[in-house]
């Protein structure tokens, strides 16, 4: 299997698409919480992203009244500035 390419739905997104390599092993999907004000970023530091088990966890977690949401992520992925960054696959 080849390198998917996958764009993000996003209005005014400057950013690349997204490469989802399946045959990575340092990269993949996972479900997370995501702790964000603007849902309309697409990029978020490691810090941010709290890894769940399962797709009904992260839902069950969400606390949007507090600005955790439940999301499908991509990554960790190495930044250009030194640190490790999520992309935003979809919200859950």
């Amino acid at each position: 299997m080849g390198i998917i390419d996958f764009k993000l739905n996003c209005f005014a997104c400057l950013m690349q698409p997204i490469v989802i390599d399946p045959a990575s092993t340092s990269l993949a999907r996972h479900f997370a919480l995501v702790l964000t004000r603007r849902r309309s970023r697409k990029r978020f530091p490691e810090g941010c992203v709290t890894l769940m088990e399962s797709e009904a966890d992260a839902m069950a977690a969400a606390q949007p009244d507090k600005d955790l949401y439940a999301a499908l992520v991509y990554g960790p992925s190495p930044s250009s500035e030194g640190l490790r960054l999520f992309y935003l696959v979809r919200w859950l």
